[in-house]
């Protein structure tokens, strides 16, 4: 599993997750437990993230690009 998955938080900044190699799960099977409900969501390789982490709190992501799925309600 190499893809990242991305959305954005509740104060219109970027979220990352990173799946942990072997866990068992398919990235869309992470998004859907760890991306908050109702939040949309992108998987991304990771040589899409920019390099340079110095101006990552400026990183965007246009929501309409987040087309790969839904943050499920799992009680958490």
């Amino acid at each position: 599993m190499n893809k990242f998955i991305v959305f954005k938080d509740d104060d219109g900044g970027i979220s990352i997750i990173k799946p942990v190699e072997g866990c068992g799960l398919t990235a869309e099977e992470i998004a859907a437990k760890d991306v908050p409900a109702g939040k949309k969501y992108k998987l991304i390789d990771p040589s899409d993230l920019p390099e340079d982490r110095y101006f990552r709190n400026a990183w965007d992501m246009d929501e309409s690009e987040m087309t790969d799925g839904v943050g499920e309600n799992h009680g958490n």
